[in-house]
């Protein structure tokens, strides 16, 4: 199926692509192939007097979610060793004039945040998705808009995970079944 866009309500929605994130390993695309696909997109969505929202995820080990679960979803160790700056958007991404900022405390960028109400009073009703990780904060991110009724577009390469099977899975598993997935360069080629 072709893809079609509706400039006026279609929005980038990028997920976790900020320091402390974009210096773990990924695959199957490489953290810097996610961030420069993610750039483009967001020149072109810019350049198109399209909306980014930029997502990025924040908090203190009191505001973490802490269920009873087999594996630490955060651990305490790995909080103490993560940089000052590593919940800040890479420079690559902005923000730049124009941009939202939605700062998000748990894996989805709408659980807790107002990510929904501002697409909404923007006329928004489809969403570009990218980001890191693809099983995690864009998938949980993806859930969400799919029962909100957001029409939704990936952009496989322009996101990654902890390994390729965990990326291809959620692709095949979960992203086709709410919605297209697509290139970077396919995207751009519907916009414009």
């Amino acid at each position: 199926m072709d893809l079609e866009f509706d400039k006026k309500r279609t929005a980038l929605v990028v997920i976790d692509l900020q320091k402390g994130i974009v210096g773990m390993p990924a695959q199957p695309h490489s953290t810097s192939e996610v961030v420069s696909n993610a750039a483009k997109l967001a020149d072109a969505f810019r350049k198109n007097g399209m909306k980014v929202f930029l997502v990025h995820v924040t908090s203190s080990p009191e505001e973490r979610p802490k269920p009873t679960a087999d594996i630490e979803a955060f651990s305490s160790s790995a909080a103490t060793q993560m940089p000052k700056d590593w919940d800040e958007i890479v420079p690559e991404l902005g923000p730049k004039d124009g941009d939202i900022v939605i700062t998000k405390r748990q894996w989805g960028a709408f659980y807790g945040t107002d990510l929904d109400m501002r697409l909404r009073r923007r006329g928004i009703d489809t969403i570009v998705l990218c980001g890191i990780a693809t099983s995690i904060g864009v998938e949980s991110t993806a859930r969400f808009a799919y029962e909100y009724n957001y029409n939704q577009v990936f952009a496989e390469d322009a996101m990654s995970d902890r390994s390729a099977e965990m990326h291809e899975r959620t692709l095949n598993g979960i992203f086709k079944r709410i919605g297209q997935v697509r290139k970077t360069d396919e995207i751009i080629a519907a916009i414009k």
